[in-house]
């Protein structure tokens, strides 16, 4: 079977989320974490409501959900034995680069050249360096004005759940079983099922439409730790400082310049390897936060990286006399493999959907997390999808518009086989 999607309404549906402000914020205590993640979520609901789902509901949570009707499924000839499948998009973005005023800029018909971004000149696409976007020639491509990031991450998700949900509603022979949608905020801080509906959701198997690259299936991801280092020094007037000042900013530089150089961080490692990641350091002579990510694929390595800057923190401190440090570490998620191995179907389904397409499964671990990884130790398996996007949290994000498509292609089959393969089981056991 041949899938047209559309792709006018897919990009036009893009183009209006992208322009969207919905930078989610760590230190907000509320969820979701900003009021302005409401701004996307009204109007995805007045569009599924526009589509012709049912049960469509905003909750006060700020979470999305929908069911594609059930005539729509009642061509299915094994309709009441196939799973509920949900598919799942975020709506936040990262706050590590403006996600306000986002203005998408459309490169057709992409000649291989570099990419000049006219809001700032400075910032520029370049295929040598940005393999993945040499390999786009011929395609159209998607970039902000390079003044924000681009939120294909995960905006383009969204779009590719619609444009599948769209064409399950204008295409009655496509068989499959009962479909569920949710659009959950606050994925980029690690919050993003924390409210989660699971029971009223209603599937035992999902999809997260949160990937990057042409024909990735991921079913790996890190395990998380976030950890805090405090610093206390000892304050006193710089006019009279002297032999009685301890300076906790310089205690958290002499802290940081201890860390390897070569090795365990993000821009040293690769694959497979773990890594702790100093991401923001706040203080002043007296006290001093510097705040971690920790991650790795073995749940174990994470304590061992933790021990590991506790001495690091311990040796600077036993430096300094008078001096002191306190750590607060939060358990962020784990690696999602232990639990989808329980059904490898959702997985082997997903590479099946890719090879139908025409492209080659790719699978590589995920050095990250999604909401799938959460949602797996609740119960739901939840292996992730590509849409297309690169150089997600920066200027230089882009994503191309076929890959987009390729993505819906691969999600259609996918349902496909679920109703004619997949077999109920429902949820599985939750992991704490």
């Amino acid at each position: 079977m041949t899938y047209q999607i559309d792709r006018d309404d897919m990009v036009r549906r893009f183009l209006s989320y992208a322009r969207v402000w919905t930078t989610s914020e760590e230190d907000s205590s509320t969820i979701p974490s900003t009021q302005r993640q409401f701004d996307l979520a009204r109007i995805l609901v007045r569009e599924l409501a526009e589509l012709g789902l049912v049960d469509v509901r905003l909750d006060e949570h700020c979470y999305v959900y929908g069911s594609l009707p059930e005539r729509f499924t009642a061509n299915a000839s094994r309709t009441g034995k196939a799973p509920t499948i949900g598919l799942i998009a975020h709506m936040d973005v990262s706050n590590s680069v403006s996600g306000e005023h986002v203005e998408p800029i459309i490169h057709a018909n992409y000649a291989g050249q570099t990419i000049e971004l006219p809001g700032d000149r400075s910032v520029i696409l370049d295929p040598i360096i940005d393999s993945p976007l040499g390999e786009c020639q011929g395609l159209d491509i998607i970039t902000s004005s390079g003044t924000t990031l681009l939120g294909a991450d995960d905006k383009a998700g969204i779009a590719i759940i619609m444009a599948v949900l769209r064409h399950l509603i204008h295409d009655p022979d496509i068989e499959h079983g009962p479909v569920r949608v949710a659009f959950t905020p606050d994925e980029e801080i690690g919050r993003g099922v924390d409210k989660f509906d699971l029971e009223n959701f209603g599937a035992e198997v999902a999809y997260t439409l949160d990937g990057e690259g042409l024909g990735e299936i991921e079913d790996e991801t890190f395990c998380a730790d976030a950890m805090d280092i405090t610093l206390f020094g000892i304050s006193v007037h710089p006019g009279f400082a002297k032999n009685k000042m301890i300076n906790s900013v310089k205690l958290a530089a002499e802290f940081l310049a201890s860390l390897p150089q070569t090795e365990l961080s993000p821009e040293t490692t690769a694959n497979r390897e773990g890594y702790v990641h100093p991401r923001l350091i706040e203080g002043n002579e007296e006290k001093t936060v510097v705040k971690f990510l920790i991650r790795d694929f073995e749940l174990d390595k994470l304590a061992e990286y933790e021990t590991f800057l506790e001495e690091k923190a311990r040796a600077v401190v036993a430096a300094h006399p008078g001096s002191r440090f306190e750590k607060r570490i939060q358990h962020s998620y784990k690696n999602m493999r232990s639990v989808l191995d329980q059904r490898p179907e959702a997985s082997l389904f997903a590479e099946e959907a890719v090879r139908a397409a025409g492209l080659r499964v790719v699978k590589k671990p995920i050095r990250g997390g999604t909401d799938g990884a959460r949602l797996a130790f609740m119960g739901l398996p939840t292996p992730n999808i590509f849409t297309g996007g690169h150089n997600y949290h920066g200027k230089k994000e882009w994503i191309a518009i076929q890959h987009m498509e390729k993505s819906a292609e691969v999600c259609l089959r996918l349902l496909e086989i679920w109703g004619q393969r997949g077999e109920k089981k429902g949820l599985l056991p939750a992991i704490d």
